[in-house]
């Protein structure tokens, strides 16, 4: 079977894994015209939904489970996308074409989309398996902690990431005592500048939150089979009701790697997403592929744009639409009242300048290599946020005095940037 590269002779996808990439594949098939069977196969139960209020609106309990599904069921129902909830593939057969899953059915495909996201990394410490010892990656791991969160005292946090930093800030407005454990030497390190995090440092703990920076957990208390304390190497005991684990996550590569495809921190795959099998895309957050911001680097990003963009890319390529992934790479996190977005890669840079009040927490960091403009980190500045995508995009030249002076204006500078086609 050749790969097809449009309608004709494309009948059967089927897409592993329904998440934000699998289910953007699936609807913009649909929106490009697509009109054969799609299979979109997922391990979880119920509709696709969306990943980033699990730590924020949905822990509060300000939004509801229905408000996390991306689209209603009557909407898949309409597109004739048939979602295959709660089910696990055991095996890729790439010579029959076909996914076979742990309940012995197989699903034929003339093209395949991996979209199979990540796991979190656990923590293999004494104490891991007690009763309030938590993650935060699915629904159901926001179910069990979003009613421990309205009672308890103290909680631990293992991980200055975006996950941990954003619960933490949830978990402070509740009342609760904080404690962040973080194995760097300051919050989000490896993927914001030292300014920016030495900005979020400050304004969480103003709020009470209690960072400690180069230390590690080695033990894990109990009693009676619940948490009661975190130990750290440094014989440092912190209570504890609750225990988070953030410490990142690991991508899903088992079912490619059996099926025999490359794997390199992530599943290999060229500037159209696409496997050395001409059947097999692969995409979102477990697909490492050539980032043109990053001097064609194999990179793999973790981000619901990310993810979506990867789906559209495929589904146009499948489509005879084939063009090689370019989108500008953009984050967000909200931690409290602090709206951080991230457009383009900050790291690695070696200079960056500020734009904005700081004291404010209004302003923006933006950080070069080698005289060029790689990424730009906005704390409640979208307007910043946008221009810089735009910037980066285009590859505009800016200068780290143009970035710095408040007065130079640069929405004129990205309004003069070309806009891809």
């Amino acid at each position: 079977m050749q790969q097809a590269t449009g309608q004709s002779g494309l009948d059967r996808v089927v897409i592993a894994g329904a998440g934000q990439a699998g289910f953007q594949t699936a609807l913009s098939l649909r929106d490009e015209g697509f009109k054969g069977h799609i299979d979109l196969i997922g391990d979880e139960p119920g509709l696709p939904y969306q990943r980033p209020p699990l730590s924020k609106a949905y822990l509060t309990g300000k939004i509801g489970h229905a408000s996390l599904d991306l689209r209603p069921k009557e909407i898949l129902d309409k597109l004739a996308i048939n979602l295959v909830p709660d089910c696990r593939i055991a095996r890729i057969d790439r010579t029959a074409h076909a996914v076979l899953t742990e309940a012995g059915v197989s699903y034929a495909y003339d093209h395949l989309v991996i979209a199979t996201g990540t796991r979190n990394r656990p923590l293999p410490i004494p104490g891991h398996t007690l009763d309030g010892v938590c993650q935060l990656r699915t629904a159901a791991d926001a179910d069990l902690l979003r009613p421990r969160l309205s009672t308890l005292k103290h909680i631990v946090i293992i991980g200055a990431g975006f996950i941990g930093l954003e619960v933490a800030a949830v978990a402070s407005s509740l009342g609760a005592n904080v404690t962040v454990l973080e194995a760097a030497h300051r919050p989000m390190a490896r993927a914001l500048s030292e300014p920016m995090s030495a900005f979020f440092r400050a304004a969480h703990e103003k709020q009470g939150i209690h960072l400690a920076f180069g230390t590690t957990a080695v033990r894990i208390d109990g009693d009676e089979g619940r948490v009661r304390a975190v130990e750290t190497a440094d014989g440092k005991m912190f209570p504890a009701d609750v225990l988070l684990i953030g410490i990142g996550v690991i991508p899903n590569t088992e079912l490619a790697a059996e099926a025999g495809l490359a794997i390199s921190n992530g599943i290999v795959v060229d500037e159209m997403l696409l496997t050395a099998d001409p059947a097999i895309s692969a995409i979102g957050d477990c697909a490492s592929y050539p980032q043109i911001f990053a001097n064609g680097e194999m990179m793999r990003i973790e981000s619901v744009q990310n993810a979506a963009d990867h789906g559209r890319c495929v589904a146009a390529r499948l489509m005879g639409k084939a063009k090689p992934y370019r989108a500008v790479p953009w984050f967000w996190s909200d931690q409290g009242p602090l709206k951080l977005q991230m457009a383009g890669l900050s790291m690695p840079h070696d200079h960056a300048v500020l734009r904005g009040e700081p004291a404010a927490s209004a302003f923006s960091v933006f950080c070069f290599r080698n005289g060029k403009l790689t990424g730009v980190e906005s704390v409640n500045k979208p307007a910043d946020h946008m221009i810089a995508r735009r910037l980066i995009g285009a590859g505009t030249p800016l200068t780290p005095a143009e970035a710095a002076d408040i007065a130079f204006d640069l929405k004129a500078r990205a309004a003069a940037a070309p806009v891809e086609a």
